[in-house]
């Protein structure tokens, strides 16, 4: 073979590699092969179930009948005139505003417990973790012993101190079937939100907090003037976190009280459960839990744009 030759095709070689060494190092190319099981991932997780809640909601499907007929908007003027789903959507807002406001307030002092130096650190914030990795169901279930009103061990303590003279029912009343769920999932969720204020009290510069204290500022002055302000954004995803929780979670309801008593616990999410698995009502368990998309939005929009505000000033 002549140098001609041999030059020719060394050349045509060279074109035939280059595009394939141009296209490993784009990083365009690279992000969309890196993303492509995540975006998998979501569509069939996430995106097929929520076009079939879109079908399943303007139709009449049912568990039991095979015809599938488009019925428009009429399902969604049906879940208005149901006084069970209003019942839902009023103790929805309820929980979540009552519930958020206990997570903030129980997280931001335990985060501050939680940040102080002390012996046995690590056990405690072990212990504080547990609630949150402990499954759901398995501890619903050890709150649903707790609140029992024959053998609950609170009604035990609450008598021997003189302060009943009865059990209480926990769960059989509707004012205290709502205290409980608000409490467990309280319990639950605080955790979480502690750990999240926690990283944002780490991120405060010392030098700000030290200048406050030579200018003689206690601790509820700094606590109100310097780690809220500054830690503004930080409770906002903390609260973001807890009402996405709030609003989608239905175990503690479902294992505690099922919704009852008489309809008086439950919420969209657990009354969209009932109403489309349970119940065999498909048509009108998708619009129910579709009712929480424009809620959700609508939350997360206000706590993001307070936030942004917030970071603006």
């Amino acid at each position: 073979m002549s140098t001609q030759d041999a030059s020719s095709a060394e050349g045509i070689v060279a074109r035939m590699v280059r595009p394939r060494r141009h296209l490993l190092d784009d990083e365009r190319f690279l992000a969309r092969i890196g993303l492509m099981p995540a975006f998998i991932y979501i569509a069939a997780l996430v995106g097929f179930p929520f076009v079939m809640a879109i079908l399943y909601s303007l139709s009449d499907a049912t568990i039991g009948s095979t015809s599938f007929d488009f019925v428009g908007l009429e399902t969604f003027r049906q879940l208005f005139r149901d006084p069970v789903f209003m019942q839902s959507l009023q103790n929805t807002f309820v929980f979540t505003f009552v519930a958020n406001i206990l997570v903030v307030v129980l997280a931001k002092a335990l985060a501050m417990v939680l940040v102080a130096d002390f012996k046995g650190k690590w056990f405690v914030r072990f212990l504080v973790l547990l609630p949150w990795t402990t499954p759901v169901s398995l501890a619903a279930i050890t709150w649903l012993w707790t609140l029992d009103s024959i053998f609950s061990p609170i009604d035990w303590v609450l008598r021997n101190l003189g302060l009943i003279e009865s059990n209480m029912y926990w769960l059989g009343s509707p004012g205290l079937a709502m205290t409980s769920i608000i409490a467990v999932h309280t319990w639950r969720i605080v955790p979480l939100a502690a750990v999240i204020i926690m990283a944002g009290l780490v991120a405060i510069p010392t030098e700000i907090i030290d200048a406050a204290e030579v200018d003689g500022a206690r601790f509820w002055r700094k606590l109100f003037e310097i780690t809220i302000p500054l830690m503004a954004p930080i409770i906002a995803v903390a609260v973001l976190f807890g009402v996405i929780l709030t609003i989608t979670d239905m175990s503690v309801v479902y294992v505690l009280t099922r919704g009852g008593p008489t309809n008086s616990t439950q919420v969209l999410s657990s009354w969209a459960f009932f109403k489309g698995i349970s119940g065999g009502n498909l048509a009108h368990g998708a619009a129910t839990a579709l009712f929480l998309l424009p809620i959700m939005i609508a939350v997360a929009a206000l706590i993001l744009r307070m936030a942004k505000r917030r970071e603006v000033l």
